[in-house]
């Protein structure tokens, strides 16, 4: 199977470059999930598209076992204006692979045009190719399209590219892996006034100030200091005069935590936080609260499942430390056991910035891992 995954080394680049240059957000992925059905077909594979309107599901059944499982890439790409030169670079401005969805998506055509090929397993793979991910929940859009009823799974896995990580090296943990992120969005309103005439009105940006402060106590004065909770408040707008008091001032930001308890916690403290400063002040406070996507868990026996496979790829470890990105993965793992893993992509630029490219080097190591799982899950 390495001669088969090593000769397919050249064409992986080049799906993957392709795809770099032309780089598709959140369900507008129309091109790369015509490209990837059209591949897949190729390979012999039964395509389904439309999940979650640009998603693809191909299903590989071998010999005459009823189990099944399946593995799931990423597609879109990200809302950043690439700054690299090189001659695969995106020709949309604006918009970048910056996330290594390009490399996600060619790892795991690769997976399947080599498996097509060995037919070394038995049983039934279905590859999921995901819309919307980075901001979309494209994840919770395909279970809701029905994915597991359509496509039954006993279990399902997922991999993402790691920069600071060797390629070959792979990482995961048991249980919480990656953070909740839930989106605030704030407001504190008041009548407004003359700014140089303070006492005749009540000042909304004194108040919205306060309540920014008082969310930094969360954390450290409400939250149990072995468990994690991060409050960042990131957008804060109001007034458009120097001379005049505005009669609002908005706040918006996000919260990330592992612990559902914990996000009670910091969402409960948020409200009364909010309400009592605003009180206070004599103004009014209105908090949108939105759960966006849940923490990604991995299962702790699919852990050790996809920790053994990596090891016969690569170098594998299970004490990963939780990091507080977010994976709309999570939304899968609540449906059906899995687990997620990190592959190394080496020294690269780090995820969401706009010198980031995925390292074509991990391609093999990727596409490998995922025949190595086929194989370990559904034995010929």
């Amino acid at each position: 199977m390495r001669e088969t995954i090593d000769a397919l080394r050249d064409e992986l680049a080049e799906w993957r470059r392709d795809f770099h240059q032309h780089p598709e957000l959140a369900f507008e992925e129309e091109r790369t999930s015509n490209l990837v059905s059209e591949r897949l077909e190729s390979f012999g594979l039964d395509v389904t598209r439309g999940l979650a309107k640009t998603g693809v599901v191909a299903t590989l059944k071998v010999g005459d076992s009823d189990r099944a499982i399946g593995l799931r890439a990423d597609m879109d790409a990200l809302p950043i204006h690439e700054q690299n030169t090189f001659d695969h670079c995106s020709r949309h401005s604006g918009k970048m692979h910056a996330c290594g969805h390009d490399g996600h998506t060619t790892m795991l055509l690769g997976a399947a045009k080599a498996l097509s090929q060995s037919r070394d397993f038995n049983g039934t793979v279905h590859f999921i190719f995901q819309p919307g991910e980075e901001m979309g929940a494209g994840g919770e859009v395909m279970v809701k399209d029905g994915l597991f009823e359509r496509f039954p799974v006993e279990r399902v896995f997922g991999m993402h590219n790691l920069p600071g990580m060797g390629v070959g090296d792979f990482a995961l943990c048991s249980g919480p892996m990656m953070a909740a992120a839930d989106i605030i969005d704030m407001e504190v309103k008041s009548p407004g006034g003359h700014a140089a005439m303070p006492h005749t009105t009540d000042d909304p940006t004194v108040a919205a100030a306060q309540i920014l402060l008082g969310f930094q106590m969360i954390a450290s004065r409400n939250v149990d200091p072995l468990e994690s909770a991060v409050v960042s408040i990131t957008t804060m707008h109001g007034g458009d005069a120097f001379n005049v008091i505005p009669d609002h001032v908005r706040m918006g930001g996000c919260v990330r935590t592992f612990e559902p308890k914990v996000q009670d916690l910091v969402e409960q403290r948020m409200r009364e936080i909010g309400q009592n400063i605003a009180a206070a002040h004599r103004v009014d406070f209105e908090l949108d609260y939105q759960r966006n996507y849940p923490a990604t868990v991995n299962h702790e026996a699919e852990t050790h499942m996809a920790a053994e496979s990596a090891a016969k790829v690569g170098s594998s470890r299970t004490d990963f430390t939780p990091i507080m990105g977010s994976e709309d993965f999570s939304f899968m793992l609540r449906e059906r056991p899995g687990a997620f893993i990190f592959s190394g992509n080496g020294s690269s630029a780090a995820l969401h910035t706009p010198l980031y490219d995925f390292d074509d080097e991990a391609l093999p190591v990727g596409v490998a891992y995922w025949v190595q799982l086929v194989q370990d899950q559904l034995p010929a």
